[in-house]
């Protein structure tokens, strides 16, 4: 059975110092691990996060946010370079933490969204091959490795699917290159759960999970079945952990158009997606 996790978007955005309150309720309602989104490094203490994932026994995965200004697939040499040095203070926080790899749609911009002629598009896509190699670079030197994360045609226009990343990955052609699954993608681009899973293979190193309508796993139309024999059948060993937001942070709320809630509070939510996880894992 995986490790259950959470991301600490459910709740609040930005994650700084002081989102480490949430930890003991977090490890009180029986997940294993807690999904760090970084969006603001100046704004976290390595330190004292670290005190508080041991003092609630709690598996650290380090996710990165990547908007304008860092983007490796930009014509402007300047976005890389914030974007590298933005993926520099996520992999120092993450050697601290002894995540083990930072996660995240980090080829592009999210909302890039357009219809490219062939010749642009593989020079963005060769741009993105280039500049995350380096980032595989910046990985290895801080005993890390990358987790690229395929996102639906309505947030990238680069990497929408499994074969899509796996291809990536390739491409990049580094061992710290690696892959992270979200089903609420994957339930808009994917033909086959199960063998969209299974194509990531050894590769995989994260699965997120929500509703197809970003709600509490087990309440709408994903294939839940077929998520567990894909991982079944890939021997993934990493967390599974469930990524949704909360309509309470306008600005988080406008980016993923989430306009109403899921449950009548954030605990809730949380509650019931462990239920359903531990039961769907533990059968």
């Amino acid at each position: 059975m995986p490790k259950l996790g959470i991301s600490t978007w459910i709740w609040t955005s930005p994650f700084k110092t002081e989102t480490q309150r949430l930890f003991p309720k977090i490890k009180q309602m029986g997940y294993d691990a807690v999904e760090i989104p970084v969006e603001y490094p100046e704004e976290i203490d390595g330190k004292e996060i670290r005190k508080a994932l041991i003092d609630n026994d709690l598996v650290p995965i380090v996710c990165g946010a990547f908007g304008p200004g860092r983007d490796l697939t930009s014509e402007d040499k300047k976005d890389h370079e914030n974007c590298f040095e933005y993926l520099k203070q996520c992999f120092d926080l993450c050697k601290e933490w002894g995540g083990g790899f930072v996660a995240g749609p980090m080829y592009s911009a999210v909302g890039k969204v357009r219809m490219l002629p062939a010749d642009k598009r593989k020079e963005e896509w060769l741009r993105a091959v280039e500049n995350l190699r380096k980032a595989c670079e910046l990985a290895y030197s801080h005993d890390a490795r990358i987790a690229l994360e395929p996102l639906n045609r309505f947030e990238s226009d680069l990497v929408n699917t499994s074969t899509d990343v796996v291809r990536l990955v390739k491409d990049i052609n580094h061992p710290s290159a690696g892959i992270m699954l979200d089903s609420f993608h994957m339930t808009i681009e994917e033909v086959n759960l199960e063998e969209a899973i299974i194509h990531a293979g050894s590769h995989l190193l994260h699965f997120q999970v929500s509703e197809n309508h970003r709600g509490i796993p087990g309440t709408g139309l994903t294939d839940w079945n077929s998520i567990k024999r894909g991982l079944d059948r890939a021997g993934y060993e990493g967390v599974v952990s469930i990524e949704s937001f909360t309509p309470a942070i306008k600005e988080l709320a406008g980016a993923v158009c989430i306009w109403k809630t899921f449950a009548d509070s954030q605990d809730e939510f949380a509650e019931r997606g462990y239920r359903f996880l531990n039961s769907l894992f533990d059968s």
